[in-house]
């Protein structure tokens, strides 16, 4: 596709080899056409849009100073990698970005050689970038290898870990530091507040950046502004303005060929070039379908059930309004946890870390040795790196921290970096910690209200979306730990008896694939400690059990059924529904479990074919779907 209507340069860029070979003069052009591309685009179809509004020019500065793929160049996160994307041969299919079979919404090593490190999670890119450089060394080649990473990604302590380690190696690289004051909330912490400072001496200042409350901290730092970065063993170079071409052009053709570890300082606006962004980069950090003149966003249809960050965010204003103890961490996810109104409500016990999930576990530790009831919000994908700050500093100690963890299993368009597919399996092994899965938003305040009365660890796993619409007590009642429901007996007597033990989100299916089998259908509650009493009832009554959890079937709430079956050495056969042993992509959640076989008619089918499988009147062991 070399021809565009409306896009005479972006047209004729279809690899970074053409966009080298245009005059230096047609690249402002060519950057507005990038831009305005990106805004129809995405006013069609949604995706992360302001983030790639601030990247236009520096991702042709790159690609314009260094030989991709050749030269390394690493994104950081990813989801400011749609003008990378475009120059590097994928304009056209920009329409399919995070839909089924289409383009990732991160950078994907499968998709694009100019993908050259797959990213989701942030602040990973000096890490990869550094140990392509070390293997550079050792294989004696050469190549430049350079890492774009945030002001956002910049709070993270692996960033700093790498550019420890990077500086003293002395790698040949160069970090992009692309300061825009956001990472996805407000951008938090001492570095962002010594980089504003420093821009607002210098007369660089974004419309939407805020003042701190005092200025005269560490002031006489900006005077060496790369004075944390020479410590580490870098040169410091700018800040450079990140949408002038030129002065971006010739700060990388001096870098380019530098020895050593070098950091170029870039200073963008997250939504440049169209206002409403650059008024509100929060709000259009990633959007549905919205005017690609005004900005509107459609009008939304009547309001249905709420979802359950929201349910979440109400409950925890509730509680923190009841008790004073309850305070409120998060790494830098304000927004997608629903923690707004509970900010504005009680700042002085809200804390948002940045994307520093290790710190945010610990702190939450440290706030419960001293009596407070820290609930740590926190997306399922993202607890990962904090894995061990809650064994370590949680669950050994057995500290009273509540875990609200959003976007538990699968989470759409955002792919296999994001799915919370894993956290039964990595949380039902750790001693000391509850884990509940709430199948309804009266179910989900019932065990954040438990969570919050325990002496001891709790989690509480909440899929993304919206809930069924069900009325929600005034007041919210805890559950007693480790007790399941029995939402629907069998109505006759049909053989073979069928029974479904579903798990949090996939109660709903369960109940809709139960009907043509006349099974029963248990709401299990808990993934640890299970309700052993209720699984050897369901065992003794039927002929067939059934787990259905939207988590990965290995080690899973499945599996943890089969333990208790095999220590009682009850023979009863099981089969275990759940997400297959693989890496599932990106797609709406609904086409994802129909693929993984988890919606209800993926559900018949598979408990259909146990059922013929001639078996049921003898031992057997567990089987997967």
């Amino acid at each position: 596709m070399t021809d565009i209507p409306g896009y005479a340069l972006l047209g004729g860029v279809n690899a970074p080899a053409d966009l080298r070979r245009l005059p230096a003069t047609e690249l402002p052009a060519l950057a507005l056409e990038v831009r305005r591309y990106l805004i129809e685009t995405l006013g069609r179809i949604g995706g992360h849009f302001a983030a790639n509004l601030g990247t236009v020019e520096l991702s042709i500065a790159l690609h314009r100073a260094f030989d991709t793929p050749h030269d390394r160049l690493v994104w950081d996160v990813g989801h400011q990698a749609y003008p990378h994307k475009m120059l590097t041969g994928r304009r056209a299919r920009l329409e399919t970005i995070r839909r089924l079979g289409g383009l990732a919404p991160f950078c994907h090593r499968a998709e694009s050689e100019y993908d050259t490190f797959g990213v989701g999670h942030s602040s990973t890119s000096i890490s990869a970038a550094a140990g392509m450089a070390a293997a550079v060394r050792v294989k004696n080649e050469k190549r430049r290898v350079v890492a774009v990473i945030g002001d956002g990604g910049m709070t993270a302590g692996m960033a700093f870990e790498a550019l420890n380690h990077a500086g003293h190696l002395k790698l040949d690289m160069l970090v992009i530091y692309n300061d825009n004051d956001m990472s996805i909330s407000e951008n938090v912490g001492a570095l962002r507040n010594h980089s504003a400072r420093l821009l607002r001496r210098l007369g660089i200042d974004a419309p939407h950046k805020q003042r701190p409350a005092s200025e005269d901290h560490n002031e006489a730092h900006l005077d060496n502004p790369g004075a944390i970065f020479e410590t580490l063993g870098f040169g410091y170079h700018g800040p450079v303005d990140g949408h002038d071409l030129d002065a971006l052009g010739a700060a990388l053709e001096r870098l380019r060929d530098a020895s050593g570890p070098q950091l170029l300082h870039v200073v963008t606006v997250k939504g440049k070039g169209f206002d409403p962004a650059e008024l509100d980069p929060i709000k259009y950090h990633g959007v549905t379908q919205f005017d690609p003149v005004t900005g509107a966003f459609p009008r939304k249809k009547t309001a249905g059930a709420p979802s359950y960050t929201q349910v979440f965010g109400q409950w925890l204003c509730e509680a923190a309004a009841a008790d004073p103890a309850v305070v409120a961490i998060t790494p830098a996810m304000r927004e997608g946890s629903g923690l707004v109104d509970y900010a504005q409500r009680f700042p002085e016990r809200y804390f948002d870390v940045g994307i520093a999930e290790q710190h945010a576990v610990t702190l939450a530790a440290g706030l419960a040795c001293e009596g407070l009831k820290p609930v740590c919000a926190i997306y399922s994908t993202f607890l990962q790196r904090g894995y061990d700050q809650l064994i370590h500093d949680v669950a050994i100690q057995n500290l009273p921290v509540l875990f609200a963890l959003d976007r538990g299993g699968l989470v759409g368009a955002d792919g296999a970096t994001h799915h919370g597919a894993y956290d039964f399996s990595y949380l039902r092994c750790i001693p000391n910690l509850v884990v509940m899965a709430p199948s309804d938003e009266n179910e989900c305040r019932r065990m954040l209200a438990t969570g919050l009365t325990l002496q001891q660890p709790s989690a509480v796993r909440y899929p993304r979306g919206n809930g069924s619409g069900v009325a929600c007590d005034t007041e919210a009642r805890p559950l007693a730990v480790g007790k399941g429901r029995i939402l629907r007996e069998a109505h006759g007597r049909r053989r073979p008896r069928v029974a479904i033990l579903a798990f949090g989100a996939m109660v709903q299916p369960a109940l809709e694939a139960a009907e043509i089998f006349d099974a029963v259908v248990a709401d299990m509650r808990f993934v640890k400690p299970l309700d052993t009493e209720l699984i050897l009832e369901l065992a003794n009554e039927n002929d067939l059990l059934v787990t259905l959890e939207d988590n990965a079937r290995l080690g899973g709430a499945g599996s943890a059924v089969n333990e208790v079956l095999v220590a009682q050495h009850h023979t009863v056969p099981v089969l275990n529904l759940g997400l297959p042993d693989q890496f599932i992509e990106h797609g709406t959640r609904e086409e994802l479990l129909a693929q993984c076989g988890l919606d209800t008619a993926g559900i018949q089918r598979a408990v259909a074919k146990r059922l013929r499988s001639r078996d049921l009147d003898r031992p057997s062991s567990a089987q997967s779907a």
